[in-house]
């Protein structure tokens, strides 16, 4: 069988991957060359292999920073995505940044449109803060999109879900679960401390650390409370930066600096080396994620990968990932509001405390845990199986 050649529609794509989505890209798109054809067209500077990844800028005229302005930019990038992907068999789009390149390439040049939806711009409704009036274009590139993809892929059950709750247009059928993976070689326990001399850490304490960005979305301010009551002498790691906006950028700040008056606090902004992520997650004594939503959550996989027990909200994909009182313990999450957060946020945040100091007590139970992650993704997220998963499904809607 001749293979088939693909174009992969990113904003991100390395060394440009700042979220679960980015990272989904780099290494499906890695597996997915050694089964088939494969070219990633992406945002941002010229990559150093075009022949892999061609990237692209916003068209002149569009500078600034305003929110609707950087819509603007994005509808411009995939305008000439568009064009750049003529003569690939079939096109695959990944969030709404990339959407309207892959829905302009299905009506221009015929060919099959995947998208594989991370998220869904109506439940996020935060983004608002972020984008302005850009967030109604966010939301109509995402329906127009949803609505007409020949496929769509969600990266959870919890998703598919969301999707046929959301677009009620969108037929059952149309939508393949395909779960987000894990480089095993690349995430596992790494005995290695260098990492935390360099960033202040003392890996005598059991501290408790969080992978994210500053986002409404990932709940940041509810572990912040949440450690408030975490075991006496138990330290904090926040890896975090990249806030959505000045104002959750300042309010963290300040509940940051009011935490340390009671407790150790290591905040690291910039976005670290992976390296040094996997010796951060290797040594700490169990990981959170106190996420509002989340479609999937792949950082739960990579603290399970490196042997690390994981406390997390039981909202989206999470319950897919983490497996009650096996691989760590989820904590459910009562909302009835549009936002997603919590209708008793004080309640959440005791729940996380005591569910994380039920690990860091007990120092077997958090190796038996942390054992058992890693036994379950080795088993069910390896990106080999999820790059063939995704090939079958190009092959029934490629022509002949």
């Amino acid at each position: 069988m001749t293979r088939p050649s693909v174009a992969i529609l990113s904003r991100e794509y390395p060394p440009e991957v700042y979220g679960g989505a980015g990272v989904h890209v780099e290494y499906l798109t890695r597996e997915l060359g050694a089964l088939t054809e494969v070219r990633v067209h992406c945002f941002g500077a010229p990559r150093s292999l075009p022949e892999v990844a061609r990237a692209y800028r916003p068209a002149d005229g569009l500078e600034g920073s305003l929110p609707h302005l950087a819509a603007l930019q994005t509808l411009s990038v995939d305008l000439r995505m568009a064009a750049g992907v003529e003569g690939a068999a079939l096109v695959h789009s990944h969030t709404w940044y990339a959407n309207f390149a892959g829905h302009l390439a299905k009506l221009m040049y015929g060919v099959p449109h995947v998208m594989t939806s991370h998220s869904l711009e109506p439940l996020r409704p935060w983004k608002a803060e972020q984008l302005g009036g850009g967030y109604a274009v966010s939301r109509f590139i995402e329906k127009t999109a949803i609505e007409s993809a020949d496929a769509v892929i969600a990266v959870s059950s919890g998703m598919k879900r969301d999707i046929l709750t959301v677009y009620p247009g969108v037929e059952p059928a149309r939508v393949h679960v395909i779960h987000n993976g894990i480089d095993l070689a690349e995430y596992r326990r790494d005995p290695g401390r260098e990492a935390l001399t360099r960033r202040g850490i003392d890996p005598s304490l059991p501290y408790v650390v969080f992978v994210g960005r500053i986002t409404r979305q990932k709940g940041v301010v509810h572990l912040l409370e949440a450690a408030r009551h975490f075991t006496p002498g138990v330290p904090l790691v926040l890896c975090a930066g990249a806030p959505d906006t000045p104002e959750i950028a300042r309010e963290v700040r300040a509940r940051v600096d009011e935490l340390r008056r009671e407790r150790s606090v290591v905040w690291l902004e910039e976005m670290l080396p992976r390296r040094e992520v996997v010796q951060i997650l290797s040594h700490a004594r169990v990981f959170v994620c106190p996420s509002v939503y989340e479609p999937f959550g792949i950082v739960n996989l990579e603290a399970m990968a490196c042997g690390l027990p994981v406390v997390a909200s039981a909202v989206g994909g999470i319950p897919e990932i983490v497996v009650e009182g096996e691989t760590g313990y989820l904590v459910p999450l009562a909302s009835g509001r549009a936002d997603g957060e919590p209708d008793e946020p004080g309640a959440f945040a005791r729940a996380l405390s005591e569910r994380v100091n039920r690990v860091v007590e007990a120092p077997e139970l958090a190796r038996r845990l942390g054992e058992a992650g890693r036994r379950r993704v080795e088993a069910h997220f390896a990106w080999s199986a999820i790059a063939a998963k995704t090939l079958e499904l190009y092959e029934a809607l490629i022509p002949g």
